[in-house]
């Protein structure tokens, strides 16, 4: 059997990262900064020798973006590259578009940290008729409205993950692909987690920083420097 690898790729910084906002489901570009993160990771893949036969990404322009740019340092722009809401960031809900800080400051540093590192605590809700509710943004028009959040914790967003990698990624790399998986902090630390490296308090503590990779092969973790 070929010794498939699965790399996890996160978006590069966006200009919301800059601005220091949630983000969340919001659909907001790269940073010129985070471009030449999404370049340099490609560079460093194909300095490593990684050639893949499939991606997926999320429905998510910075993502989107991110993979391209990798793929094409890649010279693998080719390659089928499948886009899915399973993988959007976490919903921040009303939360989408604040800047941290502030938040911080009217709410209080603790209450902020529970919204964002508690593994089972949601964000305040958005409303159906928000901007901020996807059941409104015609990318998730064939999605059952029911299935659609208007905030999430980490563990709506593990349960949200799990079912794709399992039921989509999985027969994939079983078959013997070599996977790119370029998404966002959370929707990664939810693989991360049930791939075995991180446990719940680990999960709720941890960073990925945009632009970099996590990888693994044959069941181990490889991080990169």
């Amino acid at each position: 059997m070929k010794n498939t690898r699965v790399v996890l790729l996160r978006h590069g910084q966006s200009v919301w990262n800059k601005e220091n906002r949630f983000t969340g489901w919001a659909n907001v570009p790269l940073s010129e900064q985070g471009e030449a993160e999404a370049r340099n990771a490609g560079v460093k893949l194909k300095e490593q020798d990684f050639q893949f036969d499939a991606c997926y990404t999320s429905m998510l322009d910075r993502a989107i973006k991110t993979s391209n740019l990798a793929l094409e340092q890649l010279d693998s722009l080719w390659i089928p590259v499948q886009h899915d809401w399973h993988l959007n960031e976490r919903h921040y809900g009303n939360l989408q578009g604040l800047n941290k800080a502030e938040t911080a400051q009217e709410f209080g540093d603790e209450q902020v940290h529970v919204w964002r590192r508690s593994y089972d605590v949601e964000p305040p809700q958005v409303s159906d008729d928000s901007k901020y509710y996807p059941g409104n943004d015609r990318r998730y028009e064939g999605i059952d409205h029911s299935q659609i959040p208007h905030g999430e914790s980490l563990k709506d967003t593990y349960d949200r993950v799990l079912p794709f990698w399992n039921g989509t990624v999985v027969p994939n790399i079983e078959s013997g692909s070599d996977i790119l998986i370029a998404a966002h902090g959370n929707s990664l630390r939810a693989l991360i987690k049930y791939r075995g490296l991180e446990f719940n308090f680990e999960v709720r503590h941890s960073l990925i920083s945009s632009g970099h990779c996590h990888f693994f092969e044959n069941n181990g973790w490889l991080l990169e420097p």
